[in-house]
């Protein structure tokens, strides 16, 4: 789970940076999903949707969230997940679902499936490298899947949906070519033995170091899928 300065890493950090969270002392946390995704293995996928925080005293703080799941042998289990401020209160009506192209055979055969996760990390990277030369706008219009859906930050209600939307707030205040940040996945890529569903974490990196030469980063992940083996990989949900 993306946290200041990091990732808290295993169930133990993840519940005690919770219940470190000033947000949500003595209050009380609910959310609905509105959108699923699933590879086509049945092992992996995610949801996102809205959440409320509600505090003592009747104070009602809005936000989303993103979580990516892993089916293992007791049920489902998160492994990666994120919450965001939201401006307002969302609309909650169900998006259509993400499913895979076609439902394949769960596997095991590490030596079938070693090559996605590698394919994953180089448009990961790729996706980053373009965004220095054309710049953010249009790397995110190229890498985003049509449907494709990002938090928009807290100063917005919903998620901002669609390449072209999600170009135009993550590249606002940017220059039209180039751009201020980089990324990696340098803390993983887990993907599903089908190949078509998987997601990337790792760290966004500020190009200019600040007047000490130091340069801000920040944790991320992001949800990537396609239609099969051997197609592009697009990013649908972060």
């Amino acid at each position: 789970m993306p946290v200041r300065g990091g990732f808290a890493v295993g169930r133990d950090s993840v519940v005690a940076a919770l219940r470190a969270d000033t947000a949500l002392r003595g209050g009380r946390l609910t959310w609905t999903p509105v959108r699923v995704g699933i590879s086509g293995d049945g092992r992996q996928g995610f949801t996102l949707g809205y959440a409320t925080v509600r505090r003592p005293g009747g104070d009602v703080v809005p936000q989303k969230y993103l979580t990516y799941w892993l089916r293992e042998s007791d049920g489902w289990h998160a492994a990666v997940y994120r919450r965001g401020r939201a401006s307002g209160a969302a609309p909650l009506e169900l998006l259509r679902p993400l499913l895979p192209g076609a439902a394949v055979a769960p596997s095991d055969d590490s030596a079938r499936i070693a090559a996605y996760p590698q394919s994953l990390d180089s448009a990961e990277r790729a996706f980053s490298a373009d965004a220095q030369q054309i710049g953010l706008r249009a790397a995110f219009v190229r890498y985003g899947s049509p449907d494709a859906m990002n938090m928009g930050g807290g100063g917005h209600a919903s998620f901002v949906s669609g390449p072209d939307s999600i170009g135009a707030v993550v590249a606002e205040g940017e220059p039209p070519t180039g751009s201020s940040v980089s990324w990696a996945p340098d803390r993983g890529v887990i993907v599903a033995s089908s190949g078509d569903l998987g997601v990337t974490i790792g760290t966004i990196v500020v190009n200019e170091p600040d007047s000490a030469g130091n340069r801000a980063s920040f944790p991320f992940f992001t949800v990537w899928r396609r239609s099969g083996p051997g197609q592009p990989w697009r990013y649908v949900a972060e």
